[in-house]
């Protein structure tokens, strides 16, 4: 089996992983991992002032990540996509499916600053660093004298671009500290991450899980990847996608959504805001486990009954 992913060392590290359990599900398999670099990973390389690629997108644009990885296993050059889940559009590719979602690892977001700063205790006027309409919405609303500034680059180059003073803090998701490691004592060498309630800042949809996509004929493969899915967290995410695909919205929209499982049921949460933070939509609802998807599309529904289509229709506009 082929496993396709991105290059970085986040990406090499989340389908290593993804690889290891794998072999351990089907004792003989022999799993390799093919590097595939996408239009996303070559905007993050660009200087900062670059002018994007192809159409005009953005680096926050949904689908830049994955695009090359799946005409990949299209071509069937590899056998499964290993994907961040938050990165995958909501509109699944004819001939395409997602084959399992891995155990999710922690959904928050971290402030990872020099002296282990709580988001609440920044000095007035902190420069943050996020490259989120999401984040950088939600941290203004609860901080509006913060400064929030663009910033690009894998894990460890914006944690360098911090510890080199051209921002004070910058704000990364947990789960990709988690599984470089980096949550550990002493491990982001002189900073300290601190998790983000999520009252103040609701996660993507999709933050801290895994994709494994795969050709939907390929049953075979798909027997494989299903042995290392997590039902709890298929759930989650199921609602939460429903949820956005139900705003039509994409990463450029400032929304955020968190699912949990607790029990035989879940509970949702979602959030639409304005650019600036200025204006919130917050819903939440509850529901049976086996009812994900219904969820969420009833609670993008009251989301959009309450505002949220008029945030959505400004920033079309």
């Amino acid at each position: 089996m082929i496993l396709g992913t991105r290059g970085s060392p986040l990406a090499l590290g989340q389908s290593g992983w993804v690889r290891h359990r794998l072999i351990a599900a089907a004792p003989g398999l022999v799993v390799e991992m093919k590097v595939i670099r996408t239009t996303g990973d070559a905007q993050q390389a660009a200087p900062p002032d670059a002018p994007s690629e192809g159409t005009g997108a953005a680096v926050s644009d949904k689908g830049i990540f994955v695009k090359e990885i799946e005409e990949a296993l299209r071509d069937s050059r590899i056998d499964v996509a290993v994907h961040s889940l938050k990165d995958l559009p909501v509109d699944q590719p004819e001939g395409l499916v997602i084959a399992s979602i891995p155990v999710r690892e922690d959904p928050r977001d971290v402030l990872v600053t020099r002296a282990g700063l709580r988001f609440e205790d920044l000095p007035r006027g902190a420069r943050l660093g996020t490259g989120s309409p999401r984040r950088a919405a939600q941290l203004l609303h609860a901080r509006p004298d913060l400064i929030v500034l663009p910033v690009r680059g894998n894990v460890d180059t914006r944690v360098r671009k911090m510890k080199d003073g051209l921002f004070d803090a910058v704000i990364l998701a947990a789960a990709g500290l988690s599984r470089l490691g980096l949550l550990r004592d002493g491990a982001l060498e002189g900073a300290a991450a601190v998790a983000i309630p999520e009252e103040i800042c609701l996660p993507a949809v999709g933050q801290g899980a895994l994709a494994l996509e795969a050709r939907a004929g390929d049953v075979a493969t798909i027997g494989v990847a299903e042995a290392i899915g997590d039902a709890r967290s298929a759930a989650e995410v199921a609602a939460e996608r429903a949820f956005l695909a139900g705003l039509g919205g994409g990463c450029r929209v400032p929304v955020a959504a968190l699912a949990r499982a607790e029990g035989g049921r879940l509970r949702l949460r979602g959030r639409v805001a304005s650019p600036g933070g200025e204006t919130f939509v917050d819903v939440e609802a509850q529901g049976p486990l086996e009812e994900a998807r219904e969820l969420g599309a009833r609670l993008a529904e009251e989301a959009m009954g309450r505002g949220a289509d008029r945030l959505l229709a400004g920033l079309s506009a």
